[in-house]
């Protein structure tokens, strides 16, 4: 029975850092070495971070990561290393190069190039054509594919299988949201089987923009069965040991038959180990999943760490209201960067109550972060003063309490201008649907870090932080207080909008599933109900449109997922 060991390398790769993702991939390909692997996968695009975008058209970015690569090459040694690169000619190609002894050895160019959701892979790539290679590393018949590849029942590790691969190494760049991780390893498990052979699928880890890739890389069987999970939200170099029978038995013994197929030309990399026993002793590991909260909040934990750090900053700041939103916010913030990085303004007008005032300085406290307050009557009051002679005395409306939104936003700017930190707004993704929020007030900063989070759902990570914490963090008397933003005297949220709980089933259907009124209606919501929540949502296009970006952890979030005009016409 033939053996071959193989290093999963999830590595979190920066965008643009060609040096540095250099860098990623030596140090893991050193560890890969040391652990006697007989070859390294590594994420796809991983020379250049994913996903590099418009960094694609200019023709300098490109050369450069070629020369990169090379660099990679020039240091592989008896570990061959599977690395993902941009691969030019006439076109651009998505590809893997298989680096061994100093050389590239040869290149896969992805097949299945995805132009959905998140992806815009056409607008760059051309797919590679005709029948791949086979790689024979360490004696072992290896196929290769990219992400996509592996999501098609009659592609590229279909086609590795029936040409005569043992097992096929499958490089992602796969976005997490939301139960994600099932999805792939059904998929996988049921493309081994139909393969008839092993497949190793690495994904990277860390967060790009609104994107977190959550890692997770896994291993199955020819039979389907899981061998090997890295773990969730890490990077790591897991060591994967796979025993690998003759790969004609299982095609001897598919049921389905054995239709003529040429095999595959294979490219000849390293032999068999002579002295295998002499190896480093390893064990598969199987980490377990996380649970479905837990996960949601580490993804954004994550995507809040690293959009932080690879943009530069060092520290952020947030308005802390004593709501549970900005108090989602500060609990994420402080577990991504430490109490120490993260400052909390208390920014208190004529209608802020002092219950919120100090359920916002009991979480400074618990969590250790910094709270100052800086009221904004005075700014307010100046503001309503200079407009009065424009306004004339028509009565209060959201004008002014739009004005105090942005004053608050003006205080945190100037923060961020003068100290360096970067602005966290709190808005959640059922306000954000309905336009209950404020341009250029509480949708001021650089990073909305719940921006993809319903109401319901933020309720429920503070509760679970809490658990998690075994001790109030945020206090029950925050998490059972009518939601108010507290711009005019005894407001709350339910008196401009329906209950969240009610609201919530719609944006979900409406936005996330794509439904119409009509089928809305027929699966039982209520009519004016369902009218009046597309009205807000369309009408709040234009707001969405100018809002930082955030973590994504639905299927489908505001932005690159959902591009509905801002002008349109249909009635939903």
């Amino acid at each position: 029975m033939q053996v071959l060991r193989v290093a999963a390398c999830q590595i979190n790769t920066v965008v643009g850092d060609l040096d540095g993702n250099v860098g990623r991939v030596l140090a893991a390909l050193d560890r890969a070495e040391a652990a006697g692997c007989d070859v390294a996968l590594f994420p796809e695009l991983a020379v250049t971070g994913y996903p590099p975008e418009d960094l694609l058209l200019k023709p300098g970015f490109v050369a450069d990561n070629r020369r990169a690569l090379d660099t990679v090459a020039g240091a592989s040694g008896r570990c061959a290393a599977v690395v993902g690169f941009v691969d030019a000619g006439y076109d651009l190609h998505n590809a893997a190069a298989v680096c061994f002894g100093g050389s590239v050895l040869g290149v896969y160019r992805k097949r299945h190039l995805p132009n959905y959701s998140v992806f815009d892979e056409q607008r760059y790539f051309r797919p590679g054509e005709g029948d791949p290679a086979l790689f024979s590393i360490a004696g072992v018949p290896v196929g290769l594919s990219i992400c996509e590849d592996a999501w098609n029942p009659s592609g590229p590790v279909a086609r590795a299988g029936s040409g005569g691969a043992a097992v096929v190494l499958n490089l992602n760049a796969s976005p997490y949201h939301a139960g994600r991780q099932a999805e792939r390893e059904r998929m996988l498990a049921t493309r081994a089987v139909d393969a008839g052979c092993a497949l190793v699928s690495v994904n990277q880890v860390g967060g790009q923009d609104e994107l977190v890739f959550d890692g997770a890389s896994t291993a199955f069987d020819a039979t389907g069965t899981l061998v090997a999970r890295a773990p969730q939200f890490e990077e790591d170099v897991s060591v994967i040991e796979l025993e690998l029978p003759a790969p004609f038995r299982s095609r001897l013994l598919d049921p389905r038959g054995r239709p003529r197929i040429e095999p595959l030309t294979v490219v000849p990399v390293s032999e068999p180990d002579a002295t295998p026993g002499e190896r480093p002793a390893t064990a598969n590991r199987v980490h377990g999943l996380v649970e479905p909260l837990d996960e949601l909040y580490r993804a954004l934990v994550l995507g809040t760490r690293d959009y932080v750090g690879k943009n530069g900053f060092s520290d952020v700041v947030l308005g802390l209201s004593g709501g549970v939103d900005s108090s989602l916010v500060a609990l994420v913030a402080v577990d991504a960067l430490g109490p120490d990085r993260v400052h909390g303004v208390a920014m208190p007008s004529r209608f802020s109550s002092t219950s919120s005032h100090d359920d916002a300085a009991t979480l400074a406290d618990r969590l250790g972060m910094e709270l100052r307050t800086i009221a904004i009557e005075p700014a307010h009051g100046a503001l309503l003063e200079m407009l009065a002679p424009t306004l004339g005395d028509r009565p209060p409306n959201v004008t002014e309490e739009n004005l105090q939104s942005r004053v608050r936003g003006v205080v945190l700017m100037a923060l961020s201008n003068e100290l360096g930190w970067l602005v966290l707004t709190t808005g959640n993704k059922s306000e954000s649907a309905v336009g209950f929020s404020t341009l250029y007030g509480d949708t001021a900063g650089g990073f909305a870090v719940i921006k993809d989070v319903p109401k319901g759902l933020v309720y429920e990570l503070c509760r679970h932080r809490n658990r998690q914490a075994g001790r109030e963090l945020v206090s029950e008397e925050v998490l059972v207080k009518p939601p108010s933003a507290e711009l005019r005297p005894d407001q709350r949220d339910d008196q401009s909008l329906p209950p969240y709980d009610v609201l919530d089933p719609v944006l979900a259907g409406y936005v996330e599933q794509d439904r119409t009124a009509a089928e809305l209606e027929a699966a039982g919501f209520d009519a004016e109900l369902v009218r009046r929540v597309i009205a807000l949502v369309d009408r709040a296009e234009y707001k969405r449109r100018q809002t930082p970006p955030g973590v994504r952890v639905s299927a489908k979030a505001f932005g690159k997922d959902r591009r509905v005009p801002i002008t349109n016409a249909y009635p939903g």
